[in-house]
């Protein structure tokens, strides 16, 4: 028996302000922090498009495979190896991230109100940007499946460093290949763990070639069982196992996609189902989530966020009134 009055955003909108639904787990993916401006790594015009090995502090071989395919900049043995490329490519996503250059949308700030109403069991995200770390959220709650650029340790003993003195270090020894920082030295040094001397500090983003942190699989086993409800929110569904969230739900929870297109057909859910509710919401997140907080009578909740918000989810605010 279906747990919604109807399977559109009305429907969700009920369900979700009811005593029935009191778990809610979220998996979040890039097309949450849209509104914020951050930056696509993957879009043409963005990193990987754009990328410039030339530019790079790093050997002959190492600039070929850069060329061949950008992604090397954020492979494990390659940071191993030279932790410059790493670091001289995402010298100005660190440093705004410190500087709060990118604020937290209304998508962020509707699970901040979430788990105010102690509805919030987990958020999974798969994005590094940070922007949960700047709401309200208790960060027990949010599993960064992909680590953070906003926290930093060392890739090798994982011991971890305060985010502002780790930033104090890329700006004095990392140079800038952008041309935009003045004050930025003519060379790279080094950024050596304090704990082990290796020359592997980071954020705690997870490269290509490593483990996604131990948290994500405890709290997929521990937390999903009990969901009555599965938000999926901007993500393609593609990344694995991140999207395992979404694939191994109970099926007594209701699953809601909130995106510019219907995905995770391969992973079974069905949106015409009549055994699952599963359910697709159409359009940019924060349009989605400014319906919904009108529905369930939120809308006022996060019109106390506006003054924080970026420009485009203030528009998506406004659409709702």
């Amino acid at each position: 028996m279906s747990r919604l009055a109807s399977k559109d955003l009305s429907g969700v909108a009920s369900f979700l302000a009811s005593d029935a639904c009191k778990n809610v787990v979220v998996l979040s993916g890039a097309g949450v922090s849209c509104a914020a401006g951050i930056p696509d790594f993957r879009s043409p015009g963005g990193m990987y498009d754009s990328l410039r090995p030339e530019l790079l502090t790093a050997t002959a071989q190492q600039r070929a495979l850069m060329a061949q395919d950008p992604v090397y900049v954020v492979v494990k043995d390659m940071f191993l190896a030279n932790q410059f490329p790493y670091h001289e490519v995402r010298r100005p996503f660190i440093l705004g991230t410190q500087e709060q250059k990118w604020k937290a949308t209304l998508f962020h700030r509707f699970m901040e109100v979430l788990d105010k109403k102690g509805k919030l069991l987990r958020h999974f995200t798969q994005n590094i940007d940070g922007l949960d770390f700047q709401t309200g959220i208790d960060p027990k709650r949010v599993v960064a499946c992909h680590g953070s650029v906003g926290r930093a340790a060392c890739e090798v003993c994982e011991a971890p460093v305060d985010f502002d003195d780790y930033c104090a270090r890329v700006r004095a020894n990392i140079k800038d290949i952008y041309g935009v920082d003045p004050a930025a030295p003519k060379a790279s040094k080094n950024l050596h763990c304090d704990r082990c001397g290796k020359p592997t500090l980071k954020p705690t983003t997870v490269l290509f070639g490593a483990s996604l942190p131990s948290a994500f699989f405890e709290a997929l086993e521990r937390d999903l069982p009990q969901a009555d409800l599965v938000l999926v929110a901007g993500t393609s569904l593609v990344v694995s196992p991140a999207n395992m969230v979404a694939a191994t739900a109970p099926r007594s929870a209701v699953r809601v996609v909130a995106d510019r297109e219907p995905v995770g057909r391969e992973l079974g859910i069905d949106y015409g189902s009549s055994s699952r509710d599963d359910v697709f919401l159409r359009g940019d997140v924060d349009d989605v989530i400014a319906g919904l907080a009108r529905e369930m009578g939120l809308a006022g909740d996060l019109r106390k966020f506006e003054g924080h918000l970026p420009e485009a989810s203030v528009a998506s605010l406004n659409k709702v009134g």
